[in-house]
């Protein structure tokens, strides 16, 4: 039986999950939510592990939710319901909330989910061809799980519009909305990415890990002194660290830290 998601490990401490069900545009159904997030928690676990990469096999980065998921789940229970839903939207946190910086390598259109996984990633690189959009509407049902990820990434105005359109949209303006970070052509994809894979190795894992919490804890807060006085307390804990102290003392003493060695 082919694996959902391939896994792999580069010497560099790069992680790569790759969407493998090509056949199906990729297509999300609960075995491979449950992979996803168990693998997720092995490259969590895995000190190795520097970047997570999350790309897909053909060409479809997602085309969202399964068909036969779909059609297996006309007869659940509400509570059935609940327990699918929960399971996907703990997988979503899960990537959301990873230590390791990750990447959406998007290498074809993501919909629906897809799209929300990519909006789950701290940085995305979609080829120019790729197209996106949420089309839960037209099947009677409301992006739920994706929402806060997505709303996050193209604020709340033009959510609106795309939620209840269920309109597609390319990559450019992907971009301009939010979504993604950097488009190129499909040749330069790989390229783009290995140049960001090669950029975050090397700065402090612990730092990167500190710095996607330290969001996480200061968006949309009141800027007061409360708040204040914790943003001095993590700079000064930071600057305490074991990282701290070897980072700037490579800097003083002209070398590389020791996490790059």
């Amino acid at each position: 039986m082919t694996d959902s998601i391939l896994y792999s490990l580069a010497a560099n401490g790069v992680a790569t999950l790759t969407l493998n069900r090509p056949e199906l545009h990729n297509a999300i159904d609960d075995a491979l939510i449950a992979r996803l997030s168990e693998l997720l928690d092995e490259v969590e676990a895995n000190p190795d592990v520097r970047v997570l990469v999350l790309t897909g096999n053909g060409l479809s980065f997602s085309s969202g939710v399964d068909q036969d998921w779909m059609r297996r789940m006309q007869g659940y229970s509400e509570a059935e319901h609940l327990a699918d839903a929960q399971a996907l939207t703990r997988v979503l946190h899960k990537l959301d909330t990873l230590r390791l910086p990750t990447i959406a390598s998007v290498q074809g259109s993501a919909f629906g989910v897809g799209a929300g996984l990519v909006a789950c990633c701290d940085v995305a690189v979609a080829t120019a061809e790729a197209l996106f959009g949420f089309s839960e509407v037209r099947l009677g049902l409301i992006p739920a799980s994706t929402a806060p990820y997505v709303v996050r990434a193209i604020g709340e105005r033009s959510a609106r519009r795309y939620f209840i359109t269920a309109e597609r949209f390319n990559a450019e303006k992907a971009k301009r909305l939010g979504l993604v970070h950097i488009v190129v052509e499909h040749e330069a994809l790989n390229a783009q990415v290995t140049y960001l894979t090669e950029t975050l190795v090397r700065n402090g894992p612990h730092a990167i890990a500190g710095s996607k919490a330290l969001l996480r804890d200061v968006w949309g807060k009141v800027i007061d002194q409360r708040l204040v006085d914790f943003t001095a307390e993590r700079i000064a804990h930071a600057r305490a660290s074991d990282e701290g102290r070897e980072g700037v003392a490579a800097l003083l003493e002209k070398r590389k830290p020791n996490w790059q060695a």
